[in-house]
C-alpha cells in the first residue's frame, strides 16, 4: 500500500468524522418528503427493539415477503464471491447499507476501509454493533447520509455495492452521485429486484405496506441499465430466481425447481421472468 493512498484514507476518514456531525434533525429537515418516507420507513424496518412475532398478522402484513429470501441462495453467493474478489487493498462502500452486512463482508476480506451509509440512523447504529462484534470496527466506517447527496471527496471510493436498494433512489442523481465519489476503473455490483414479472408485480400490489410508495414506482428494469450506461462501462448482467422463488414453499421439490432456474435464467426472454438481476457498472479509466 503506497504512502500516497493511506494519506487518502486517512484525509477520507477526516471526511466522514465531519459528515457525522450533521444531527439526524439536521438531515431531515435537509430532505424533501420522499427521502423523510424512506427514512421513517427504514428506522421501523431495522428497529430491533420491535417485538412483532414472526407468523403473527403484524409480521406477515410489514415482512411476510422474508419468506421469500431462502431463494435467493445462489444470488447472495455471487455477490459474497463478488465481494471478496473485488474488496481486498480497497476502499468499499456499501451504500446505503442497511444493517452494513456487505461492508462488513469487505471488512473480512482485506478491505482497507469499508464504508457504510445509510439515511436511517437505526440501521447505521446497528451496522456499527455488528462491526464491532464481528471484530472489524477498525477498518469500517459506518455514517448517515444522503445517497444522492453523499457530500463525500471526489474519487475517493474503489468499489460499490448497491444492494437491493437501486429502487429506492432517484436515479438521475444516484448514477452521477457514484460516478462522481468513483476512482477512475473503479467497479459498482448493483443487486436489484427486476420489474417484469407479472405474479412478482402482483404480489407487490397486494402487499402494500411493505415498500414505500416511491419504491413500488421504482422497481428496476433493463431501462434502467441502459441509463446507467450513460454514467459508466456496463459488465455482466445476470438473472437470478424465476421458479427457484417458489422454494420457500417447494419442500422436497425445491432443488429441482433450483436446477431449472439454472436453465431458465439463460434463455433469452424467459430471463426477463426472473425476481433478481445483477449488472456490473465500471467507471472508465482516465485518459
Amino acid at each position: 500500500m503506497s504512502a500516497t493512498y493511506q494519506e487518502s484514507v486517512v484525509t477520507l476518514r477526516s471526511k466522514i468524522d465531519e459528515i457525522r456531525t450533521i444531527t439526524n434533525s439536521e438531515w431531515i429537515d435537509s430532505l424533501e418528503d420522499r427521502k423523510r418516507k424512506e427514512l421513517e420507513f427504514h428506522d421501523r424496518d431495522r428497529d430491533r427493539q420491535n417485538d412483532i412475532q414472526e407468523g403473527s398478522d403484524t409480521y406477515e402484513k410489514f415482512y411476510g415477503n422474508r419468506k421469500y429470501y431462502v431463494a435467493t441462495a445462489s444470488s447472495r453467493q455471487y455477490t459474497a464471491d463478488w465481494i471478496a474478489k473485488h474488496a481486498k487493498g480497497k476502499v468499499f462502500l456499501d451504500y446505503a447499507c442497511g444493517n452494513g452486512a456487505n461492508a462488513i463482508a469487505a471488512a473480512k476480506a482485506g478491505a482497507e476501509l469499508a464504508l457504510g451509509l445509510d439515511i436511517s440512523p437505526v440501521s447505521v447504529a446497528n451496522a456499527t454493533q455488528d462491526a464491532a462484534e464481528a471484530g472489524v470496527a477498525e477498518t469500517t466506517e459506518f455514517f448517515q447520509a444522503d445517497c444522492e447527496n453523499t457530500k463525500l471527496p471526489d474519487e475517493s471510493v474503489d468499489t460499490i455495492i448497491c444492494s437491493g436498494m437501486l429502487h429506492h433512489l432517484d436515479l438521475s442523481f444516484a448514477f452521477p452521485e457514484m460516478r462522481r465519489i468513483l476512482k477512475p476503473g473503479g467497479r459498482i455490483l448493483a443487486v436489484e429486484a427486476l420489474d417484469y414479472n407479472p405474479a412478482i408485480k402482483l404480489y407487490r400490489m397486494m402487499t402494500p405496506d411493505m415498500r414505500t410508495e416511491w419504491e413500488k414506482a421504482h422497481i428496476l428494469s433493463l431501462a434502467d441499465v441502459r441509463f446507467a450506461k450513460r454514467f459508466f462501462d456496463l459488465g455482466e448482467v445476470r438473472y437470478w430466481h424465476i421458479l427457484g422463488i417458489a422454494a420457500a414453499k417447494a419442500g422436497p421439490l425445491a432443488p429441482l425447481l433450483h436446477k431449472a432456474d439454472d436453465i431458465l435464467v439463460r434463455v433469452p426472454g424467459v430471463q426477463l421472468m426472473a425476481w433478481i438481476f445483477t449488472f456490473e457498472l465500471k467507471k472508465p479509466e482516465a485518459n
